[in-house]
């Protein structure tokens, strides 16, 4: 996971720090040596680590954290807001256009995920009542056009395109004309990259620019180049003055330097973060959570709106039904299932929780594939056999278990498991007013 090397680091610092009664000026000193070391292995720029620790360390040898009577709390504060204030104090929004369309153009250098998170973006406008298009101007990579239009059928996006040779400029100014007639207010142009930044790259950038006047252009930096990162994003600020940057394979095994110095050198916020390979994985960038993220602290407001993504309302009335009845039956639980599965990995989601400590999660079992397992189990069943568990016996077991190619033993815990969460939902159904929102409204649920 990103940055779980050093949030390591970090939490050692401060454990150190916690221990003690009082702190003095070497203590701050010592600590802040670590804290040095820690960012600059996680790959994070040299000017970026100077200015910081110099912040840091000038406002924990202040008497508010030297005469504090937990001064180790005091400096996590204080490293916690530095950390916000380097990643941009606040969430940059896409700027959205006075008079349709908005023209947002993505740039970036070949393979820092331009076009799949061109498409990501464009799917996450279209969630929040947008109509988008999608336009192909990276006309130079083998099978561009053909990867954008793939990923567009999958976020429900159409995909404008030319006849091959058209110039890329042509393109994008015959699409934005196209989003007019046809009433699409966004317009996400994917360009074309290279493998290195040249100046005929820079050019074709520069002139779709004033062709189609962008409202917003969004530079794809690949978070696993590191130092590279912030070299790309320096040039394509200075060539272009670029509004924000998207950081892609966040939830690669990278030391996450990029994020906390992108904002730094260029001046430009982070407005989103890719945070998996499938389509809906990408979220808006949020400093305060990211720097809580980063010291361990947890993410809980990430937490609840991957929650209410998946959150069906229809469902969730459905299922109340049934708790109040005691009707709460293994197709219940495998929609549950599904549920959690949408929302993503296990251990990340768990990751978010204040408390769990991200590093320790390597050494617990928490197997996505034990969920598969557990449907594969429950899928291998009768209909009735779902509603009515109670009713299989030894063979049933037996035959649900070369059903699903598991043990018997597996069709055993899961059934035991189940039992005990029955037990669970009907001592519930004793007690639901106490989980009426104030001034009445809906109810929630342990299981939404």
């Amino acid at each position: 996971m990103v940055f779980e090397s050093l949030s390591d680091k970090l939490n050692k610092v401060f454990k150190s720090l916690r221990g003690k009664g009082k702190l003095s000026e070497a203590d701050i000193k010592a600590a802040m040596r670590e804290v040095k070391l820690a960012l600059l292995e996680a790959d994070v720029n040299f000017k970026v680590v100077k200015a910081f620790v110099s912040a840091v360390s000038e406002r924990a040898v202040g008497a508010d954290v030297m005469e504090s009577l937990t001064p180790g709390q005091q400096v996590i504060k204080i490293v916690h807001e530095e950390l916000i204030a380097l990643m941009g104090e606040t969430n940059a929004k896409l700027t959205i256009a006075p008079k349709p369309p908005t023209i947002v153009m993505m740039v970036g250098l070949q393979g820092s995920g331009k076009t799949t998170h061109s498409a990501k973006l464009a799917g996450l406008m279209r969630k929040q009542g947008k109509r988008p298009l999608l336009v192909a101007c990276d006309i130079y990579r083998p099978a561009a056009v053909k990867q954008l239009q793939v990923v567009g059928e999958q976020v429900g996006v159409p995909v404008f395109t030319m006849e091959p040779g058209t110039d890329a400029v042509t393109i994008a100014k015959h699409a934005v004309a196209h989003a007019k007639e046809h009433q699409n207010d966004m317009v996400f142009i994917d360009t074309a990259g290279r493998l290195h930044i040249d100046e005929a790259l820079m050019e074709e950038l520069k002139r779709i620019r004033a062709a189609v006047k962008p409202t917003e252009i969004l530079l794809a930096v690949d978070a696993m180049t590191g130092q590279d990162a912030v070299n790309v994003a320096e040039s394509f600020n200075e060539a272009l003055e670029i509004d924000g940057v998207v950081l892609t394979k966040m939830d690669g095994d990278t030391r996450g330097g990029a994020a906390l110095s992108v904002r730094y050198i260029t001046g430009k916020p982070i407005k989103f973060v890719g945070t998996g390979e499938k389509l809906d994985q990408i979220e808006p960038f949020y400093p305060d959570r990211m720097a809580s993220r980063i010291l361990g602290m947890g993410d809980m407001l990430t937490l609840i709106e991957k929650a209410q993504e998946q959150f069906d309302e229809k469902q969730a009335k459905e299922l109340e039904r049934k708790i109040r009845e005691q009707r709460f039956d293994l197709n219940d639980f495998l929609a549950q299932l599904a549920q959690m599965k949408n929302m993503g990995n296990l251990t990340e989601m768990l990751a978010m929780v204040p408390g769990v400590n991200a590093g320790a999660l390597k050494n617990v079992e928490l197997d996505d594939r034990q969920l598969a397992r557990t449907e594969a189990i429950i899928l291998s069943m009768t209909p009735k056999e779902r509603e009515k568990p109670e009713i299989i016996n030894a063979q049933r077991r037996q035959r649900i278990a070369a059903g699903c190619g598991l043990k018997v033993e597996d069709v055993n815990r899961l059934l035991k498991q189940f039992q005990e969460m029955q037990k669970m939902v009907k001592q519930m159904t004793g007690g639901l007013g106490r989980f009426k929102k104030k001034g009445g409204g809906k109810r929630r649920f342990l299981f939404r």
